[in-house]
């Protein structure tokens, strides 16, 4: 009897593990999405759910016009950035913040809010918000039928935060500081320390190059790393910087030295880069 008893215990107790913690694996309705972006310098992660439109008509119906949404569906959709950026021009710290927005027929406010440890937008309080800005709202031709969150036109210092669903698309101007931290680190590297790394100043140079900075000083940098340690895309920089002085004939002698050194290294982008610009000095 005490053997049964005991067997008896212990089909009980399986069946009570089993319909506590056993589960089916189904597809999710929403599945949940992560994307990682560099935006300038600052690392932003993006954390959202992603409803499908599923023959339904979205906004000012399943999603009413004029109320606060989870913006997504599930958890709220949260963004986490490590340094402070600009929304719109207007300035948020660094942090992890829940986005929620009220769909309008023209207009979209976006709110940046910081409680992220809601359900959905159950229990929001206007009063957690950091950052509220408004934004058109652009007509889609055709329908998105699973919506989507992604960093639009990447520049530098910045990216569109675009939001589509069905036929409305919004997106948020995102900007981060960059040449105030780049300028520091140039200067704390390559100037107070008098370094005599080549690839500082190489990096110093493309830098000075690209953003229409002091091009004598981008010269004199690169002339000192091609010095230390001569490689075809660093000759190719120089050129670049000659032309742009206005140094016609120097650039078109030193595109033709990189052209040669990337034909010996069998790198036909930087040979395609060189035959390019030579043409265009010609």
């Amino acid at each position: 009897m005490k053997t049964k008893n005991v067997l008896f215990l212990v089909t009980i107790l399986s069946l009570i593990q089993i319909n506590g913690f056993a589960q089916i694996k189904m597809p999710q309705a929403s599945p949940g999405s992560q994307v990682m972006q560099q935006v300038g310098l600052t690392e932003m992660h993006l954390a959202y759910s992603r409803p499908g439109k599923k023959d339904r008509k979205i906004f000012g119906e399943l999603v009413p016009f004029g109320q606060v949404w989870r913006t997504g569906a599930n958890n709220p959709t949260t963004l986490e950035f490590d340094t402070e950026i600009e929304v719109e021009g207007q300035p948020l710290p660094a942090g992890k913040y829940a986005l929620y927005t009220v769909p309008g027929k023209s207009a979209w406010t976006v709110i940046f809010s910081k409680n992220t440890e809601l359900w959905g937008a159950m229990g929001y309080d206007q009063a957690d918000d950091a950052l509220r800005v408004n934004v058109p709202v652009e007509k889609l031709k055709k329908p998105v039928e699973t919506f989507t969150i992604q960093f639009a036109a990447l520049t530098d210092t910045g990216a569109t935060l675009q939001l589509s669903w069905d036929k409305s698309q919004v997106g948020v101007r995102i900007e981060t500081e960059v040449d105030p931290v780049v300028m520091k680190q140039i200067r704390e590297l390559l100037i107070d320390q008098d370094s005599d790394n080549p690839g500082l100043y190489f990096q110093a140079a493309s830098y000075y190059y690209t953003n229409d900075k002091d091009l004598d000083t981008a010269l004199e940098w690169v002339n000192k790393s091609v010095d230390a340690d001569p490689k075809y895309y660093i000759v190719h920089l120089k050129a670049k910087i000659q032309a742009s002085l206005g140094m016609k004939s120097e650039a078109i002698a030193t595109a033709q030295q990189s052209l040669e050194m990337a034909t010996e290294a069998n790198n036909p982008d930087y040979v395609a880069l060189n035959e390019r610009l030579i043409a265009s000095l010609k």
